[in-house]
C-alpha cells in the first residue's frame, strides 16, 4: 500500500478485535457472578468433575475447605483475565487504531491465554475448546489480515527517517 491511509476493511477488523475484548470482559464478569453464586463458573464444572471426579456440589458437601480454596483460585484467576482483557481492551482501541507496530505485536499475547485455556480447560471439557480454539484461530486471522499495513507504514516511517538523516548530513 503506498499510502498512509487505512484500507477499508481496517475498521472491520479493528471492530471485531473490540468485540473479542469485550467478550473477554463479559466472561470474566459471568465467572465472578458464578464465583459470588456457586462457588466455580459453570463452564469449568466439566472440567472439575473429570479432573477431580466428582461434582462441585459434592466437592463442597465433603470437602468445603478445598471448595472454599478452589472458588478462592477462580475468584483470583478472574481478576487476572480482568487485567489482561483491560489491557488487550486499551491497545486495541488506542494504540492498535493509530497504526503502531508495538501494539499489533502486542495484541499477539493474547494467544498465549486462548491457547493455555484450550489446554487446560479445554483439554476435559469439548465446549471450551471449541470457544478457546475459535478465538485463537479468529485473533490471529484478524492481526494478519492489517500486517500489510501495519508493516508497510514502518517501512515508510524508516524510508523517511533515512531521508531526514541524510538531508541533515549534506547541510
Amino acid at each position: 500500500m503506498i499510502s498512509g491511509s487505512r484500507p477499508r476493511y481496517f475498521a472491520v477488523v479493528w471492530l471485531l478485535l473490540l468485540v473479542l475484548g469485550a467478550f473477554f470482559l463479559f466472561a470474566v464478569a459471568s465467572d465472578l457472578a458464578a464465583d459470588a453464586n456457586t462457588g466455580i463458573p459453570n463452564d469449568h464444572s466439566p472440567t472439575f468433575l473429570s479432573v477431580a471426579r466428582i461434582t462441585w456440589p459434592y466437592a463442597q458437601r465433603v470437602a468445603p475447605g478445598v471448595s472454599r480454596y478452589v472458588t478462592l483460585l477462580e475468584v483470583g484467576y478472574a481478576f487476572h483475565e480482568l487485567v489482561f482483557a483491560i489491557l488487550y481492551l486499551v491497545i486495541v482501541a488506542i494504540p492498535f487504531r493509530q497504526g503502531r507496530v508495538w501494539a499489533w505485536w502486542a495484541c499477539w499475547a493474547v494467544e498465549i491465554a486462548n491457547v493455555s485455556y484450550a489446554l487446560t480447560f479445554g483439554a476435559h471439557d469439548p465446549a471450551i475448546l471449541y470457544r478457546a480454539l475459535a478465538a485463537a484461530i479468529v485473533v490471529p486471522l484478524l492481526l494478519l489480515a492489517t500486517a500489510p499495513w501495519f508493516f508497510a507504514r514502518s517501512r515508510r516511517g524508516d524510508m523517511q527517517e533515512v531521508a531526514d538523516l541524510t538531508r541533515s548530513v549534506e547541510r
